[in-house]
């Protein structure tokens, strides 16, 4: 059995804690969902926000459920309206991986200096003469 994930993200903002949205209005969501064909769903709180990630059988039975009029209402009613609502498809949570990431060096991390290219000037002598001979000088940036 497949199940289509679908994830509801909701930042704090101005007009109050997506904590405190969910205290309000996360019932009314989850009953929506249970009485609309939600097979599993659930919640995360993080620093930022709050996490709502729900199951359906079908695409169908996401879209019907999106529809209903207590949904709309819900994330209409979130904190930031401009910028702290993000509904998409599968799990989600910003972490974008299912199992951790392996260690791997840091970028940069103990890197030996570059070399600095070498300057070839040239001399030249009071007279006008140049020597036989060249300095090699270090540009310093």
């Amino acid at each position: 059995m497949e199940l289509r994930w679908w994830s509801i993200e909701v930042l704090d903002g101005p007009r109050g804690t997506a904590r405190a949205w969910r205290e309000s209005l996360g019932n009314n969501l989850v009953e929506a969902a249970v009485t609309n064909g939600a097979y599993r769903w659930e919640w995360t709180v993080h620093q930022w926000g709050v996490l709502f990630e729900i199951a359906f059988h079908t695409d169908e039975a996401w879209s019907a459920y999106r529809a209903l009029p207590v949904v709309s209402a819900a994330l209409d009613a979130v904190p930031d309206a401009a910028h702290g609502l993000y509904v998409y498809p599968g799990r989600g949570g910003s972490g974008g991986r299912t199992e951790p990431r392996t260690t791997r060096p840091i970028s940069g991390g103990g890197a030996a200096e570059m070399p600095l290219p070498e300057i070839r000037e040239l001399l030249t002598l009071r007279d006008g003469r140049r020597p036989a001979f060249t300095l090699g000088i270090h540009q310093l940036v």
